[in-house]
């Protein structure tokens, strides 16, 4: 948002906001067709992205401020946005709209900057084999774009006071928030203890690699551990044991693959520490629960019937129907997804709850149908 400096451009907004709220506040005696857009908030927002593209009521827009090569695949997109951003937490993550030949497209992305920053905040994008989203952003994603942001969510966050002593342990891009609480903890000048434990195929494809070997060497409180499989073997439970001795004694945030996840997660588990686990899921994990029946979803809006088999997702099987329902994570954490059902079962795939009550709201990317189901889609 320009500052006070552009004196034309902060009057043309007010300005128009002032048409704004003078057509809503019009009685219903008065024809006010001719203030459209000025009644309509989207149409509102379309004018004033006119004047300045990230200019808009309620919605976040953010400027891509400068894209940071941090692997061969991996990418930083340093984003500024508009005066909506509420700001975040470390760890949360935050839905980013892009529009693809013509096609508005979500993907949801931990953010990686320290939240102190809200003026400059980051996501952090690893290219993913067919990725269409992760691919474009990539390849065309440039300083000076405009992308929409969603509001940050999520609860891989750490406990506030933070541990005395604490494990960060990640995999691949799931350094991502990871690497936000750290920024954080260090800005804070967190007073206890922190080993970080970091686990990449090469060297070279650890993210942040640089940055965080510059912090360990200035930054007395923090020990780096950064395990590359292709000269160690994978980094599972036995081998984290090794680099960290005391890890039974540290509150731990793990994030990174499903099954890598599960390995060290249950470790813990064996010795009755899993309250000392905090995990970040990217996918939905495997559950072992008897696979379903085929069932009947019926959808109301869209007066469509279709068969399920019962063991996937209701969004995975309602994108098989030919329906499009509206997503963004597909792992159960930014909610795009949400939908009444009317009645019928329905089993979480994250936390095993099985629930019939009728007029519930459930998350289609993680809720599987465990009867004939109907649903306000």
């Amino acid at each position: 948002m320009p500052d006070s400096r552009h004196g034309h451009t902060q009057l043309s907004k007010h300005m128009l906001t002032q048409f704004w709220i003078s057509a809503n506040s019009c009685t219903p005696m008065i024809d006010t067709h001719w203030l459209r857009p000025f009644s309509d908030v989207s149409a509102l927002d379309d004018l004033l992205s006119r004047i300045h593209p990230t200019w808009a009521l309620g919605r976040v827009k953010a400027r891509v401020a400068a894209v940071i090569r941090e692997t061969p695949d991996t990418r930083t997109f340093v984003l500024q946005p508009n005066r909506n951003w509420p700001g975040s937490v470390a760890g949360q993550c935050v839905q980013v709209t892009v529009e693809i030949e013509g096609v508005r497209h979500q993907r949801t992305y931990s953010l990686s900057s320290d939240p102190a920053r809200s003026r400059r905040i980051a996501v952090t994008v690893k290219r993913q084999p067919g990725g269409r989203v992760s691919n474009w952003m990539h390849d065309h994603l440039q300083v000076g774009n405009v992308v929409e942001l969603g509001r940050p969510a999520g609860t891989f966050v750490l406990p506030d006071p933070a541990p005395d002593r604490l494990l960060l342990v990640s995999a691949g891009s799931g350094i991502t928030p990871l690497m936000a609480m750290l920024r954080d903890l260090h800005r804070r000048a967190y007073a206890g203890d922190v080993v970080f434990v970091h686990a990449s195929r090469t060297r070279a494809d650890a993210i942040f690699g640089e940055e965080l070997a510059a912090l360990a060497a200035r930054w007395p409180a923090l020990t780096l551990h950064v395990h590359s499989s292709s000269e160690s073997g994978r980094l599972d439970a036995t081998a984290l044991a090794a680099l960290v001795p005391d890890h039974t004694a540290r509150h731990m945030m793990l994030c990174g693959p499903e099954a890598f996840m599960e390995a060290i997660r249950a470790h813990w588990q064996a010795r009755g520490l899993d309250h000392l686990v905090q995990v970040e899921h990217f996918g939905i994990p495997r559950r072992a629960t008897a696979p379903g029946d085929p069932v009947e979803v019926h959808c109301l809006r869209s007066e469509r019937t279709f068969r399920a088999d019962g063991n996937d997702p209701l969004l995975l099987e309602a994108e098989r129907a030919g329906l499009r329902p509206r997503h963004g994570c597909r792992v159960g954490i930014c909610h795009t997804c949400q939908c009444l059902k009317q009645s019928g079962t329905v089993e979480n795939l994250l936390t095993g709850r099985v629930s019939s009550e009728p007029n519930e709201r459930i998350q289609l990317c993680i809720s599987r149908a465990r009867s004939d189901v109907t649903l306000a889609l």
